[in-house]
């Protein structure tokens, strides 16, 4: 298995949309909860995108912003949005030896079960079942195991 680094405070940290859309709200309170956290939240603005009524933008934007987050040498990790329908699009558009070139941590839950297992099982890179901006980051500490 490979292991991402271990995150530290001031390490970036992209926000990323692979599934449902969002309240801008949410996302908001949940980028003061990363600060407040100690990490530097980055996101693309893409990561604002809709499609389709209920999806984060197209399966290909989506994507790319994903892999183009996992790329970039100075992001340690990922975390998405929220989950909701969607995320097993992004799986045609994901190269399992491209992901293991420069393993990271990806956070999320629900349908990003999805890339949590691709990532764990076809790519051998560890994952994390944890807490998203919307409905957990973004109600504070009470909403979410630190």
């Amino acid at each position: 298995m490979l292991k991402p680094k271990r995150l530290r405070p001031g390490d970036k940290v992209a926000i990323v949309a692979p599934a449902s859309s969002f309240l801008r709200e949410e996302f908001d309170k949940g980028i003061a909860e990363i600060r407040r956290l100690g990490f530097e939240p980055v996101f693309e603005e893409s990561v604002f995108a809709q499609h389709g009524g209920y999806l984060s933008g197209e399966g290909k934007v989506r994507a790319e912003a994903f892999l183009s987050a996992w790329r970039d040498p100075s992001v340690r990790a990922l975390i998405a949005v929220r989950g909701g329908y969607g995320s097993v699009h992004l799986l045609p558009f994901l190269e399992k030896a491209d992901l293991g070139q420069t393993p990271k941590a990806f956070i999320g839950y629900s349908d990003l079960t999805t890339l949590l297992t691709y990532l764990t099982g076809c790519c051998g890179i560890v994952s994390f079942h944890g807490p998203m901006l919307d409905r957990r980051l973004s109600r504070g500490i009470d909403a979410y195991d630190r």
